[in-house]
């Protein structure tokens, strides 16, 4: 059988009495085992273990006589079917579809079979043609379903609803909040495992992956972007990451939230930010301190290890880099401290001012209005463009056209497609970073004005990264893009 539904079990039961006493009921048949693969799709033999075993057990003589209910259960892959068919026959082994009344041993055996075969897979093709038109059409229309026995912070509701599990969604803000205050990857799940928190499926160890993809689920947010990936082909049932191949569909406000939509958007510009900077360790000083001389960052390194001195300075790390070293001093943790506090001091005695100058930074250096007019001429340039490309293919395909004039003019089409195309992606890319700084002073002017002194919290959200220009000269820039 090749459902697991509660509803087939005293199928799956039935099953198993009638063949056992069906066997042991012939006096010139000698009873093995029934082998049975429960909730295990037909269509190919990759997790059939009941069906490997039996197999097996025949090609070392154990079985002479196989006796199965129809060609459907055996195998719904004609190439499956017929390629161990033809294997159990080289050793002697008859197989006996019982619904059929097919024996492999009679002549008209295999044909009977490649036939029953055949129908089978294509019943099984069109299964899941409807099956897979059925979860399209309900992505179309906004309807959300996600594998709840692996989704971390929720469960499923009486209709089938995302509903907040209260003790999982506090793991879940625990995950943001940790990022947001500096912690790697690496770090996060460390401490998740460190305190025995179980991962979405159930394991004691977390992985760096695992953190990534929690980090960046919309679900979480209370939207759903679906048709991530889909199923290829329905006989190897292998899944590919969609990439355009087919429509996604994003649904806003779907269910209740576990993360403040801009908690999560500031997650991700971190994400962005991370990935573009250089590498951060677990401290929430790593990949934060720059050299002014030389541009590299920042890293611990260990002085008097085995004595009483021992301290941990922040050391450019490359100052015994190629052959001209950089005269930047090291920094101590405290230092940082120091710097931080005191350029906070100064920002905060002119708090209203701050404000006041991020709020026009915001209306003015990151106003899209007109940017976002030219993203808009150049999407209906590139669309121009296209279309008439295509009836340039078009009217070479239906009648003769000097080929020489022909590839002339469709290369000009192309090469101003490729222009208009190149333009579009900067002034996109120009605006994505804009609103990005946009939301970052946001975030900048709400942390501030709840911010009195220095906290592992407070560096990670007000401070960009600190720069080293000498001994007592250590510049902090904010996250509003003012340097103090």
């Amino acid at each position: 059988m090749s459902t697991d539904h509660d509803d087939q079990f005293t199928s799956y039961q039935a099953q198993v009495d009638y063949y056992t006493n069906y066997i042991k009921g012939r006096a010139d048949w000698q009873f093995v085992e029934v082998y049975t693969d429960e909730g295990i799709t037909g269509t190919n033999t990759k997790h059939r273990e009941g069906f490997k075993r039996m197999v097996a057990d025949a090609l070392g003589g154990k079985i002479d006589l196989i006796v199965t209910k129809s060609v459907s259960r055996f195998a719904r892959n004609t190439v499956d079917s017929l390629t161990t068919i033809r294997k159990l026959k080289e050793h002697g082994v008859e197989v006996f579809f019982e619904k059929e009344n097919i024996w492999t041993f009679d002549g008209k055996g295999e044909l009977l079979l490649t036939i029953m075969s055949s129908l089978a897979q294509e019943e099984s093709r069109s299964i899941s043609e409807n099956c897979t038109w059925g979860q399209r059409k309900r992505f179309a229309d906004g309807k959300v379903t996600v594998p709840f026995s692996h989704f971390l912070g929720y469960d499923r509701g009486p209709n089938g609803e995302l509903v907040v599990n209260r003790e999982q969604a506090k793991v879940i803000r625990r995950i943001f909040s940790m990022f947001l205050n500096g912690k790697s990857y690496a770090g996060i799940a460390a401490d998740l495992t460190r305190d025995g928190v179980k991962t979405p499926t159930g394991k004691a160890k977390w992985h760096i992956n695992t953190v990534q993809r929690i980090l960046t689920n919309e679900k979480y947010k209370g939207d759903a972007l679906l048709q991530k990936s889909f199923t290829v082909d329905f006989l190897t049932k292998k899944h590919k990451v969609n990439e355009g191949e087919i429509p996604q569909y994003y649904v806003e406000g779907d269910h209740e939230a576990i993360i403040p939509p801009e908690t999560f958007d500031m997650a991700q510009r971190e994400i962005e930010r991370r990935a573009e900077g250089p590498h951060r360790g677990n401290h929430e000083l790593s990949g934060r301190i720059r050299c002014w001389e030389c541009g590299f960052w920042y890293g611990p390194r260990i002085w008097h290890s085995n004595s009483k001195y021992r301290k941990v300075v922040w050391q450019c790390s490359g100052k015994y880099e190629g052959g001209t070293h950089c005269h930047t001093p090291h920094v101590t943790e405290e230092d940082i401290r120091q710097a931080f506090s005191s350029a906070m001091e100064k920002l905060l005695s002119v708090k209203g001012e701050v404000i006041a100058n991020c709020r026009e930074v915001m209306e003015s250096l990151c106003d899209t209005e007109k940017l976002e007019r030219e993203r808009d001429r150049l999407d209906g340039e590139c669309r121009s463009l296209t279309e008439m490309a295509q009836a340039m293919i078009s009217e070479n395909a239906r009648k003769a056209i000097n080929q020489d004039s022909y590839q002339k003019r469709y290369d000009s089409l192309a090469q101003r497609y490729a222009d208009a195309k190149a333009k579009l992606d900067a002034v996109t890319e120009e605006i994505r970073k804009l609103k990005n700084s946009r939301a970052d002073i946001e975030a900048f002017m709400k942390e501030f004005e709840g911010t009195e002194s220095f906290s592992a919290e407070s560096w990670n959200r007000l401070a960009d990264y600190a720069t080293v220009y000498g001994i007592g000269d250590v510049r902090i820039m904010f996250k509003n893009g003012q340097e103090v």
